[in-house]
Parts: C-alpha cells; structure tokens; sequence
C-alpha cells in the first residue's frame, strides 16, 4: 500500500514509525518546509488550497488520509475525486466547525455542554443567556491548544472576549464544572469493525495537554461503556473509518462530550508502547482495509508532553519503564516538541514511578494532585 498523508507533524512521523513494520509506503504534503515527517518519506509542498500541488502529491497514491483538522474541505473534496479519502471529507467537515459539530453531537444523543451561535455583536445577549455563565468563547473555526478562546465570567465582559478572539464567528459555551477530563480513542475500518481502547485520564495547563493516564484511574466498565456508546453512535452515522478521538468531561459520572478530533490523538500517544496494538497501527489498518489489531492495554501508562523545551534526557533515560519520543522541532514556547511514556505492569507501579518523571518533565507544574485518585 501507498498512503498519501495530509500534514507532516509529529503525527504524521509516528504513523509513518509504524507502517512502516507493516509494509506500508508513504508520501507526505506539507505547507512548510523541515517538518517532522520529511525524514522519513517523500514530502510534497504547498499551500493546502495549491491544486496543482495537491494533484502532483495524490499521484500514485492508495488512499489519502491526514494528521490535522484544518484543511479547506475543498481541498480534500478534491483529493477524494482521485483516490479514497480517510476519514472521510465529510467527517473533516463537522469536525472542524465547532457549531456543526455540536449540531452533530446533540442530533446523536451525545450531550455537550449548553452552547449559541455568535455571528455578530447584537448575538452576544441572547448567546449569554442560552449558554449561561460563566462560558468560554470559542472560534467555530482553526482554534487548537487553548488558541481562539476567551473566558466570559459575566455577560458585561462577552463583548470583550469577542474582541479578543478576532470578532470572527464563534460559539458561547457554557463552563462545565467537571471532576476530570478524559477522552476515548476508537477506530472502524472500512469493513465495519469497530475497537476501542480504554477511556484515558487528561491534565491539561493552558490549554495544552500536559499528562494522560490510561487506563483512567477510576473509571468503570459502566463509564467505559457510555464512551464506547457515543463512539459508536458517531462512527457509524458518519461512516467513519480510522482512529476517532471524542475528549470528554466528567461530572457525577456522567459524561460530556467536548470536542472530537477525526485523527490519531495527543491521548493516544501512550498506546505505542501501553497496548499491544497502536493507535498509529490501528489507524493505517483500518483505512488499507486490514483487520483490527487488539487494544488490550499492557499495565498502566502514563504520557507526559515535553512543552516548549526540552528536560534533562539523561533523568529520562534513567527512569526505568520511560520511553523518549521527540520529533525533531526546535524549542518555542508552547510548542509540542515530545512525548515520553512511563508504562509499568500495574497501577500502583505507575503511580509509585510516576512523580520522579513528572519532576524531571514538568518541574512540579503537574503532580500527581491533578489526578483523581478514588
């Protein structure tokens, strides 16, 4: 097979990392030069929206997938007029806009946070009112890592927050008082079989991403299974094939979707070395018409982020069960420059380990109070 990757971050370089054990070809279309996946297979580059660039790069290819949400639909229309697309242009579509896919998420059953429209300054009264206060102001479109967002604590400041986000269309969300943040990676392929992995803890620091532990520490078979059901539900009305990713919030064992990501997933990371099968693996084999690696997890795993710069690798190396990732990006504020899994064959070994790692990464930023510990 010969798969087409639409974005070459470190996304993109783990599932080459991958594919590659299972015979897989790849070549890869970027916007910028010297990204992550350049080392590791041809790259085409262009402009997202170059259809001259587009067409050179689906030359040959099986099927087409992608890394990240933001590319002009057009674009993937136009790629899946030459060769399969997956997910599919349609599934890019509400997942990228953030009204439709909330429209989406309650037309399923799947219950979100209360939420409004906002087109205009004359909306913002009504928007308040609907979703309440305090709420977040979010762009529809391009927002990622806490980008495009705006806290309103009362409705006086909403004109503000607006403002701040570049008074582009968006949606008023009302704050949901959660217990914790968690999230589910699951995967169908083309024939229709669905796995899932278990729902993963998530400690997020402005906005980004900080530390996830799977399986989630007190998480049930009956929590599990709300997560699985709402995955499915989704999978199937989208006939949907790859890795999906729906981030949850929990309150009173309850949960409430966030957002979904129609791709591999920062949460998954630690399924490369904590389940027997990757999310990375799973995704290439799902949409090149393969059966379903397992999901069975291998103990307990942590994932820890490198944010911005990078910590004394020679203390990871050192912790014993740490594995390092880094993608090959030079160091910036805010920027996802690794990751290392922490994996141990129990839950109680992960969480003895644990805090030495997360001093060394994270310098007491993330502890293990940010867990829930039942």
């Amino acid at each position: 097979m010969f798969v087409g990757v639409v974005g070459a971050g470190q996304l993109g370089r783990m599932m080459a990392l991958d594919g590659y054990r299972l015979g897989i070809r790849f070549r890869f279309y970027e916007s910028k030069p010297g990204a992550p996946g350049a080392e590791l297979a041809e790259l085409i580059q262009g402009d997202y929206d170059d259809q001259d660039a587009l067409g050179w790069f689906a030359r040959g290819l099986d099927c087409i997938t992608y890394e990240f949400e933001n590319i002009p639909s057009e674009s993937m229309d136009f790629l899946a007029k030459r060769h399969p697309v997956y997910p599919s242009p349609g599934a890019l579509e509400v997942s990228q806009e953030r009204l439709k896919e909330k429209n989406f998420l309650n037309e399923l059953g799947v219950p979100t946070a209360p939420y409004a429209a906002i087109d205009s300054e004359a909306d913002l009264p009504a928007a308040m009112a609907k979703s309440g206060t305090p709420a977040i102001i979010k762009s529809r479109r391009l927002g990622y890592d806490g980008k495009g967002q705006a806290r309103v604590d009362d409705a006086s400041t909403a004109a503000a927050a607006w403002d701040s986000i570049g008074n582009v269309p968006a949606i008023s969300e009302g704050y949901v008082a959660f217990d914790r943040e968690l999230s589910i990676v699951a995967v169908r392929n083309i024939a229709g079989e669905i796995a899932y992995y278990p729902l993963t803890e998530n400690v997020h620091k402005a906005g980004i991403l900080r530390l996830s532990i799977a399986p989630a520490l007190a998480a049930d078979e009956a929590l599990q299974a709300q997560a699985e059901d709402y995955a499915k539900r989704i999978l199937e009305k989208l006939d949907y094939v790859g890795v999906l990713a729906i981030e949850f919030f929990e309150k009173e064992g309850e949960l409430i979707a966030n957002e979904l990501a129609p791709r591999v997933h920062n949460s998954g990371h630690w399924t490369i070395e904590g389940a027997e099968t990757s999310q990375f693996e799973n995704h290439l084999r799902a949409i090149c018409g393969l059966p379903l690696g397992s999901t069975r997890t291998c103990g307990s795993s942590a994932m820890i982020n490198l944010i911005g710069d990078l910590p004394a690798l020679e203390k990871v190396h050192a912790t014993p069960g740490a594995h390092l990732h880094l993608y090959n990006k030079s160091p910036r504020p805010g920027r996802k420059l690794g990751h290392v899994t922490l994996r141990e064959n129990s839950r109680e070994a992960l969480l003895a380990t644990l805090p030495q790692l997360l001093a060394v990464v994270c310098q007491g930023e993330v502890t293990l109070e940010d867990l829930d510990l039942r």
